[in-house]
């Protein structure tokens, strides 16, 4: 069988269903002419003053999203990626969100404060870039199948390794490691779901997709709830691996993508380094990958900011009980699933950058209810809306990134850009718990002072909503592109790198758009 014929009928779909507009798209995102882009204020300023003209335009009605039961519809292929790509990063977030939701249990077993235990949450997120870059050029070169395979193995060691601490320095090593494959792992699910849905699917299976980080948390409160009380927090992290090892399981039947195959076989004919692509990437779209950085810092504040210490807040400033607090949790996360699946959804309409930032403006509308009431059905209804539009913005980021992703970086210029952002956030928590400690409230419970976290969260939030805001109308937008189209289109440039083009005032827009 041909070349030709042997394209997965993914790669088909999405060429099919290619806008007239990615053919502007894809000769932006070309990084193999050797234009050198310059710094020129007046390009800065015609390249925001062309973002927000795009930002404030009218969606175009012939976008609209089409039927949700047609779109939803997979190949079998298709949908077996999607799920074992949903399933990792799930795995991941269990293990995550089990240190937010034991960070009591922790304090007490280790004699330490809970703003000192926030510190393993701290180091996780700040290594997680190691493991975007390591496993993200893996997987650019060599595949996604098998590092998402050892990556998803060394987990589940470090999960029950995690349950042996005997303190908390050794506890903290062990999350630091974690942290590097956690980072690994969303560039890789990522880019193999991104690279087999078909164009017009894009939108709702990235809502889909994060929320598996949603759905890790949703199940990691379940087994808190389940297990911490009866065996401790240790069986917590012995029990939590079942999930890891199933998905590994599924992962060995994964086969490629074509749309990876075509552009490694055509970087190859080009005779390019692998490295000296990189390099060539990095010069014709630094401003695009310093503003994705600075957008997922405010997106990742955003997220850890207003889930990783909620538990606490519940648990020790309002005196609510542990069962309570897991409640708490799960519908946060329900709100969660709905926010990210259905704005998502409509993204296709609105475009992506216009659907994050309609999410931070009713989100901060919702942080009163979030942290002021004192009734604990309030507080559960302003946890479901929260996440509702925290976990609504967070659904369009796979799909967002991937599409703003040049063709030959689709493991690692979405992963990097995210866990980058990562390391910057990596201390929200941390923030939060040390400052609501510095600020108690005027008052004394069992003559102790009580750490006022709900109000730092607020305040925290309610600036990060408003960064992310004016970030994400400042940003390149991408929708519709089709990657099969985009490999072809972009490799071959490297025919006629011999041959650059001379620099043009221009340089620094095409680096951004």
């Amino acid at each position: 069988m041909s070349k030709a014929h042997s394209i997965n009928e993914e790669a088909l779909v999405e060429t099919s269903l290619g806008h007239s507009e990615d053919k502007k798209s894809e000769h932006q995102l070309s990084f193999d002419d050797n234009a050198q882009p310059t710094t020129s204020i007046r390009s800065v300023k015609q390249v925001v003053y062309d973002h927000l003209g795009e930002f404030f335009k009218k969606p175009d009605p012939r976008n609209k999203p089409g039927n949700p039961a047609k779109i939803l519809r997979l190949t079998p292929h298709q949908a077996f990626t999607f799920s074992v790509a949903f399933l990792g990063w799930m795995v991941d977030a269990i293990d995550f969100f089990c240190v937010s939701l034991s960070t009591t249990e922790l304090a007490t077993a280790f004699g330490k404060e809970p703003s000192q235990v926030t510190s393993a949450i701290t180091v996780t997120l700040m290594l997680r870039p190691i493991g975007a870059l390591l496993f993200g050029i893996i997987a650019d070169r060599f595949g996604r199948r098998i590092p998402l395979m050892v990556n998803l193995f060394l987990f589940t060691v470090i999960e029950v390794a995690s349950g042996f601490s005997k303190n908390l320095p050794t506890f903290i090593g062990l999350r630091a490691v974690y942290g590097i494959l956690m980072g690994g792992e969303w560039g890789l699910g990522n880019s193999l779901a991104m690279e087999v849905l078909p164009i017009k699917s894009r939108g709702i299976f990235s809502g889909i997709l994060q929320e598996g980080y949603a759905v890790g948390n949703l199940v990691a409160a379940m087994l808190y709830y389940a297990i911490v009380p009866h065996l401790g927090w240790r069986a917590l992290y012995w029990i939590s691996i079942i999930p890891a090892v199933i998905t590994i399981f599924l992962a060995y039947f994964l086969k490629e993508s074509s749309v990876w195959q075509q552009t490694r076989q055509e970087q190859k004919n080009a005779s390019k380094r692998f490295h000296t692509t990189f390099v060539d990437m990095l010069k014709k779209h630094w401003l695009r990958c310093i503003h994705a950085i600075i957008l997922m810092a405010g997106m990742n504040f955003l997220s850890h900011g207003s889930q990783d210490l909620y538990p606490t807040f519940l648990k020790t400033q309002l005196g609510f009980t542990p069962k309570q607090a897991t409640i708490g949790t799960v519908v946060g996360n329900l709100g969660a699933i709905v926010g990210g699946m259905f704005f998502g959804y409509i993204s296709e309409y609105l475009g992506r950058r216009r659907t994050i930032a309609i999410c931070t403006i009713i989100g901060a509308c919702f942080i009163p209810l979030w942290i002021v009431p004192k009734q604990f059905g309030q507080l559960l209804a302003g946890a479901f809306f929260m996440q509702v539009f925290v976990q609504g913005a967070w659904g369009v980021i796979p799909v967002y990134l991937s599409e703003i992703s040049p063709s030959q970086f689709r493991a690692t210029f979405p992963g990097l850009a995210y866990q980058l952002g990562n390391l910057i956030a990596a201390s929200a928590s941390q923030i939060e718990a040390t400052m609501g400690e510095k600020n108690p409230l005027p008052e004394l419970r069992n003559g102790k002072k009580i750490p006022d976290y709900g109000r730092v969260q607020g305040i925290l939030i309610g600036i990060i909503y408003a960064c992310v805001f004016v970030l994400v109308i400042l940003g390149k937008e991408e929708k519709g592109k089709s990657f099969a189209v985009e490999s072809k289109q972009v490799d071959s440039c490297s025919s006629s790198i011999n041959e650059p083009p001379p620099p043009t005032s221009n340089d620094t827009e095409n680096a951004f758009k």
